[in-house]
């Protein structure tokens, strides 16, 4: 926790939603942002839509500049209870169907589906060049 700063819960902090008063998390670290919404180069939507949650990643993924860091300081109002943060969910793909491991049959099958037609083919072409051969 911060030397001077006061611990707030996700709730307490998620309360404060809005343009009127509008507050983030970022690194464990409470910012009380409001007066910056109109001076955001990003705009205030961006801000207003981090609110509620951990926003450290959406702020890790612009790419602030050590200026940006800085300024963060005068907005510091405490630190969040980390316990109070729900662990962030990694992305688990959906279920596939479970293959079978032995993929030979499944190979051979694929094979014969394309040497078939061609065995055919071959035989009609070949059935039809030894008639024509024999009857001229």
């Amino acid at each position: 926790m911060g030397s001077d700063g006061k611990a707030f819960t996700l709730a307490e902090v998620s309360a404060h939603n809005s343009r009127k008063d509008c507050w983030l998390v970022i690194e464990g670290r409470v910012y009380d942002v409001t007066k910056f919404l109109d001076d955001h180069p990003g705009g205030d939507e961006v801000l207003l839509s981090a609110t509620g949650k951990d926003a450290t990643d959406d702020f890790e993924d612009v790419g602030h500049s050590s200026a940006a860091r800085a300024m963060m300081d005068e907005y510091y109002v405490g630190d969040i209870d980390s316990a109070t943060i729900p662990a962030s969910v990694k992305y688990t793909p959906p279920k596939q169907p479970h293959y079978n491991q032995d993929k030979t049959t499944e190979f051979i099958i694929k094979i014969l589906q394309f040497l078939v037609p061609l065995i055919i083919l071959g035989v009609a072409v070949g059935v039809r060049f030894y008639t024509k051969s024999s009857s001229a």
